[in-house]
C-alpha cells in the first residue's frame, strides 16, 4: 500500500484515509444538479466543505451520471475556471474532474494540483499534459464504455482482475512518459460501467487494487450501489454512504471522494478510536 501522494503544492501522507470534498459546478449531476451550478454557490459550497474537513476539493463541470450528455470546451471551462480561480488560496488541494485535455491544461495553468480523469487518461492529448507538468496529482479511473453507454450490460471475466489490470496499464504507462509512481492514483470506477453485483465484487476484493501499489481513490458516495441496497433515493444515503466508505478505508482505500464530509470525517474519527485502542 502506498503512503505518499504527490499533488501539485502538496505531498499527502496516507498514514490514514484523506477526504476530497465533490463541488459539481452542474445542473445536471445525479446527486446535486443544480444546487452548485452558479459560480457563487459553488464556491459557497466549497468553503463549507473545507470548514467540515476535506483536505482536497474535486471540482466538475460536467456530469458524468449514466445518460449524462457531454457539454463543450468552453462550457466546461466557463464553469471551471473562476471556481479554481477563487479556491485556489484556501489551503486545500484543487482536483480538477474532467476527461477534456484542454480543460487540463487550462486549469493547470492556474494552478490545480490534481488532474481526475474519468476516463483513465485514454487521451494521448491529456497524458502528454500531464507528464510536461511534473508535479500534478493524477487520478486515473476505470470506466467501461462512456457515460451515454457504459450501464449497457457491462461484462467482465473477473470484474477485480479486469479492472485491476487495466488500471496498472494505464498507469504504466503515465511512468513510461515520465509521470512518477509517487504522482499517480487509482479509482476503480465504482458504478462506471459496472452492474450493482460488480461494484460490491469490486468493493471486497478493493484490497486487491490496494496490492498494485498506488493509492486508491474510493467514489462511492450516494451512488445507485447504495440506494439499490439500501431503497433509498439519493438524498437520503448517508448512511449507507459512510458504511461504503469504512468497509473501503478498512481494505486500504486512502482517498475517500466524498459528498457528507463532515458526517465521514467522523465516522472515520471513531474507526480510528477503535483502532487505536485495539493497538
Amino acid at each position: 500500500m502506498s503512503e505518499r501522494w504527490v499533488c501539485g503544492r502538496f505531498e499527502f501522507q496516507l498514514k490514514r484515509p484523506i477526504l476530497m470534498g465533490i463541488v459539481n459546478v452542474t445542473p445536471d449531476s445525479f446527486s446535486d444538479g443544480g444546487l452548485h451550478a452558479r459560480t457563487e454557490s459553488a464556491i459557497r459550497h466549497a468553503h463549507t466543505l473545507i470548514q467540515e474537513g476535506a483536505d482536497i476539493l474535486d471540482i466538475g463541470g460536467e456530469s458524468t451520471r449514466p445518460g449524462a450528455l457531454a457539454v463543450s470546451v468552453q462550457d466546461e471551462l466557463g464553469r471551471v475556471l473562476p471556481v479554481i480561480k477563487a479556491l485556489m488560496h484556501s489551503g486545500v488541494a484543487i482536483s480538477v474532474d474532467t476527461c477534456k485535455p484542454e480543460v487540463m491544461q487550462a486549469a493547470l495553468d492556474m494552478g490545480a494540483d490534481i488532474i481526475n480523469d474519468v476516463t483513465g487518461m485514454r487521451d494521448p492529448s491529456a497524458q502528454r499534459i500531464v507528464a510536461r507538468h511534473g508535479q500534478c496529482g493524477v487520478c486515473l479511473m476505470h470506466m467501461q464504455g462512456e457515460p451515454r453507454t457504459m450501464q449497457d450490460k457491462p461484462h467482465y471475466n473477473d470484474v477485480v482482475q479486469d479492472i485491476k489490470s487495466e488500471l496498472i496499464q494505464q498507469a504504466q504507462l503515465l511512468e513510461t512518459m515520465g509521470v512518477q509512481a509517487s504522482r499517480i492514483s487509482l479509482d476503480p470506477g465504482f458504478g462506471f460501467g459496472k452492474t450493482v453485483e460488480q461494484n460490491y465484487q469490486l468493493l471486497a476484493n478493493l484490497n486487491s487494487i490496494v496490492d498494485a501499489g498506488y493509492p486508491v481513490v474510493l467514489g462511492v458516495s450516494r451512488k445507485s450501489m447504495i440506494g439499490a441496497v439500501t431503497e433509498q433515493p439519493v438524498d437520503q444515503r448517508l448512511s449507507g454512504s459512510i458504511a461504503a466508505a469504512l468497509a473501503g478505508a478498512l481494505r486500504g482505500a486512502r482517498v475517500l471522494r466524498v459528498h457528507d464530509v463532515r458526517e465521514t470525517r467522523d465516522a472515520l474519527a471513531v474507526w480510528h478510536a477503535v483502532e487505536n485502542a485495539e493497538k
